[in-house]
């Protein structure tokens, strides 16, 4: 089959290749079926969509909402790199999931209204699903709430008009949407899992989530907390309808 590309920027090494090994395994993929691109490492070319299934684009230490002058080089050069793959995603209706910075990236790009006023503290939430996403491929197997990992600064105040609202939550209610049939993005994390979770928090524990003294109360939250155990089943759907093994003919998504 044609493989799956994913889009990092995560400068960390060992945060990178964890979130890698995570949305490869959720997914059900063998190495030579997700391709690991990471931008933060400096240019890359375009991207040829037709050696590729789907695309899926991880989380990062940026924020697509952050004023242009607080924005690094690297920032400016990775998100101006997303928003030309973008133009060609958007118009081609081309298989993409965007977690969490992911659904910054879209959702700016499509018009909606990104900023820090929807953040969330790391951890656990309840995530409701829409009368839309009920009917959803994506959401097909998950219950009408289920618990999901966040933590972020930025979230998405309104949606695009293009958009279709999926799953909603309380403090950020843009959890999930839907651009035309196949793009998605996710407020959420699908690829952690505690242990993923709590080795974030350590790596990122000086970045602003949460006060650096506040360490060991925030991973005490994730190993005491619900089981999370029902978003991973949206990367391995997202693998299952687009991974292209002949032809790439996309369904529509109220099959």
């Amino acid at each position: 089959m044609k493989p799956f590309v994913l889009l990092a920027t995560r400068p960390e090494d060992d945060v990178a290749l964890e979130e890698y090994d995570a949305v490869r395994r959720f997914g059900g993929l063998q190495e030579s079926q997700l391709e690991h691109l990471r931008l933060e490492k400096g240019p890359v070319p375009q991207l040829d969509l037709e050696r590729y299934s789907g695309i899926i684009v991880g989380g990062s230490p940026f924020n697509s909402s952050d004023p242009a002058e607080e924005k690094s080089s690297t920032q400016h050069r990775a998100e101006k790199w997303i928003s030309t793959l973008l133009d060609e995603v958007v118009a081609r209706d081309f298989p993409f999931l965007g977690a969490c910075y992911g659904v910054g990236t879209l959702g700016i790009h499509q018009g909606a209204v990104v900023d820090r006023t929807r953040s969330e503290e790391v951890g656990p939430i309840t995530v409701t699903v829409t009368e839309e996403g009920a009917k959803d491929p994506l959401l097909s197997q998950l219950p009408g709430e289920f618990t999901a990992y966040v933590g972020h600064k930025e979230g998405t105040r309104s949606l695009p008009a293009s958009a279709v609202l999926l799953a909603s939550g309380t403090v950020c209610e843009v959890q999930m949407y839907r651009v035309k049939q196949n793009l998605y993005a996710t407020q959420f994390h699908p690829e952690l899992d505690p242990d993923g979770l709590i080795n974030r928090v350590i790596a990122y524990k000086d970045l602003g989530y949460f006060r650096p003294e506040d360490t060991q109360t925030v991973i005490d939250r994730v190993k005491d907390g619900p089981e999370v155990d029902q978003p991973k089943k949206i990367l391995a759907a997202f693998v299952d309808r687009y991974a292209v093994r002949t032809s790439p003919v996309y369904r529509s998504a109220s099959v």
